[in-house]
């Protein structure tokens, strides 16, 4: 109930009792109010209470103005927005896909809402931002921005299922909370990023069925690369174009893979020994691809693999 209809409905109330209690036998009118005297002090007492429980909603609802401006931004370069996105200026309040703690914006999720246009806008300002999920909108296109890699408080990050194109951003390697990165199904081109390397916290990675060329990043003195990606169970890159060798660096003894799919792009040479040292595979693809060689007797030891 909206708090200005309610003090209206109060006052008249008030009116009515003030009116009726006037129309009593009494000496005169003086008596009434003093009669009425412990009413009003409730009355009163209700008053305060609606109040102060109506500030609190009201400011529990208000977003953070940075926050609130990085939104504004994003919805300026989408169409087909929640009607919500249009009713309010409140995000944390009232606009779908939009979840809030303490008046900032911790999670946008706006799966297969038919959004169209441009991840652009201060996407970097949404700095408490730790899930962005906008997967599954064909019509949003165009490049990642870079500053993408500012939401340093990121764990999910799913993409997939979009329109994006060009390079996939440096930057993302930067989002050191990230457990969980999808962007597959898009049309991202150039090289994977070996500073992909950086997230120790990764879980999921899957780059599938874009059209990413080169090889498979591995570590260097000088450079982060997959290798480094000890905690990760999911490497999906299958259905692009990579090419190159699979370095035999890519696994170790210590790594948590669960699926390797690598099939369906332009991998030669021969398949590393080294991922019979990976006991916890149990999906490996290298189908579709100009492997040569023999297969490597160590990938008898993988007793958990069911699907090769």
């Amino acid at each position: 109930m909206p708090f200005s209809y309610f003090c209206v409905k109060l006052s008249f109330f008030v009116s009515s009792m003030v009116l009726e209690w006037s129309s009593f036998n009494m000496p005169n009118f003086s008596q009434a109010l003093s009669a009425m005297a412990p009413f009003c002090r409730f009355l009163l007492f209700v008053v305060f209470v609606a109040l102060i429980s109506f500030k609190a909603q009201f400011v529990s609802c208000v977003t953070d103005s940075n926050d609130a401006a990085a939104l504004q931004s994003l919805k300026d370069s989408w169409q087909n927005i929640p009607p919500s996105w249009k009713n309010s200026d409140d995000p944390c309040g009232a606009w779908d896909g939009v979840k809030c703690v303490d008046s900032r914006v911790t999670q946008l999720g706006l799966s297969t809402m038919g959004l169209a246009g441009k991840l652009s806008g201060d996407i970097g300002g949404l700095t408490e931002l730790k899930s962005l999920d906008l997967s599954f909108n064909k019509d949003l296109t165009g490049s990642l921005s870079p500053r993408i890699g500012d939401l340093l408080n990121l764990n999910i990050l799913i993409l997939a299922g979009c329109s994006f194109t060009g390079d996939i951003p440096d930057e993302i390697g930067n989002l050191g909370e990230l457990s969980f990165l999808a962007l597959n199904s898009n049309n991202f081109s150039g090289t994977v990023p070996p500073s992909l390397g950086k997230l120790s916290n990764l879980y999921w990675l899957d780059l599938a069925d874009n059209q990413l060329t080169g090889s498979i990043p591995v570590s260097t003195p000088n450079s982060p690369g997959l290798d480094q990606l000890k905690n990760a169970k999911h490497f999906h890159f299958n259905k692009n174009q990579l090419s190159g060798t699979i370095s035999p660096q890519l696994f170790s003894s210590d790594m948590e893979l669960i699926h390797v799919l690598f099939d369906g792009n332009q991998l030669t040479g021969t398949i590393p020994s080294t991922l019979g040292l990976v006991q916890t595979l149990e999906v490996l693809r290298l189908d579709r691809n100009d492997l040569s060689g023999e297969v490597p007797s160590s990938l008898n030891n993988l007793s958990s693999v069911n699907e090769l």
